[in-house]
């Protein structure tokens, strides 16, 4: 397996822009998975973002049923499908990245 093919595995199944780093492109994979983790946070901070009523109305009365949590979700849902598609733009770029790369060795 070459350095080309084991970087794009990389990419493609650990965490996009560790093929680039592979590599020797420090500075785009650094900026990659840079990138990667801010879209990771802020999907973390919007599902909190959510579902934080729901937990504090909920945490003196008991438990709090599935459809509870996804009603509760359903304010910030268009958000995670956008945020949901930039991470899919960042692995697609970081994949063809590594295809155009002239790194054959």
């Amino acid at each position: 397996m070459n350095r080309k093919t084991r970087a794009l595995l990389l990419n493609m199944l650990v965490l996009p822009g560790l093929g680039q780093l592979y590599l020797g492109r420090k500075v785009v994979g650094i900026v990659l998975i840079m990138i990667i983790n801010l879209l990771l946070l802020l999907a973390l901070f919007m599902l909190l973002r959510g579902a934080s009523p729901l937990i504090a109305a909920k945490v003196s009365s008991g438990g709090i049923s599935t459809e509870e949590i996804v009603t509760a979700l359903d304010s910030v849902a268009g958000f995670g499908k956008a945020l949901l598609a930039a991470v899919v733009a960042v692995w697609v770029f970081a994949i063809f990245d590594i295809l155009k790369s002239r790194d054959e060795a």
